[in-house]
């Protein structure tokens, strides 16, 4: 009997380019119960609801099989490796350079859970405990960097990391990252300037009224929204900060693939 179509299921073309990068062993190794494509299936419906492991809908590979095969894709990089080539691909598609010049770093906090309590942060700003997301995006949006904190650590002291990871995604070709107000200071300006790049603080006007549309800023915003829709990272549930930043690169893999295949109207 077919299973019924999850509006999360990857289509053929989708396939097609993640397998590779997916297949760590064979399909017909003999410990290869499930299918490898339903057990990715099985991470995309979970990551896209936000539900429980242990509530995978029964027509995909038990919750075990998938959270034990999600672990390994995590600690391999795979995803990170996906997100990195189609962002060369769908540069090189609005007649970009492969690697960007310009970054955007910036953080978003996420409300702990029970799973994540232990190791969460008070993030006094936005008057929340939890864990807080830093990213770098391209001015497209696609991202280079993310790792995860607790929310009390300070934007700019995580400079230094963010910087490194980007230049070790491109290759060291950013030149310029654009930051807001919560990155200013010499210390940053320096760690990044290690790094070859340089801090260009976007402020807000002397005199707003009502919401501001700030110059590149508004791209990595636009990137964390994206990243909500998934429902799984719409909290920090996971016990691991490594498993939290692992699923964005999930969730900004299935976006990008999407864009990739349906060809660029959803681009910008």
């Amino acid at each position: 009997m077919e299973r019924k179509a999850y509006p999360s299921d990857v289509s053929d073309d989708e396939w097609a380019f993640v397998a590779p990068y997916l297949s760590l062993m064979s399909e017909a190794a003999p410990q290869r119960e499930y299918s490898l494509r339903e057990v990715f299936n099985g991470l995309g419906w979970l990551v896209r609801t936000g539900a429980e492991w242990r509530m995978m809908p029964h027509d995909l590979p038990p919750w075990g099989i998938v959270y034990q095969q999600t672990q390994r894709w995590l600690k391999a990089g795979v995803f990170e490796a996906i997100v990195h080539d189609l962002r060369e691909l769908l540069r090189l598609a609005v007649g970009r350079q492969p690697q960007p010049s310009a970054a955007i770093f910036d953080s978003r906090t996420l409300q702990s859970s029970p799973e994540s309590g232990g190791r969460a942060g008070y993030d006094g700003a936005k008057r929340k405990k939890g864990s807080k997301v830093h990213a770098a995006v391209d001015t497209l949006g696609q991202l280079l960097a993310l790792y995860v904190t607790p929310a009390n650590e300070q934007d700019r002291a995580q400079v230094a990391q963010l910087a490194r990871q980007v230049q070790t995604a491109t290759g060291e070709t950013v030149e310029v990252a654009f930051v807001d107000q919560g990155y200013t200071g010499d210390q940053p300006a320096q760690a990044a300037q290690a790094q070859g790049i340089q801090l260009e603080v976007i402020k807000l006007p002397d005199v707003k009224k009502g919401f501001v549309l700030l110059p590149r800023r508004w791209v990595v915003e636009r990137s964390f929204a994206w990243a909500a829709r998934f429902r799984r990272l719409a909290r920090d549930y996971e016990r691991l900060p490594e498993t939290l930043a692992g699923l964005h690169f999930v969730a900004f893999a299935i976006l990008m693939l999407t864009r990739f295949t349906h060809g660029l109207a959803h681009l910008l």
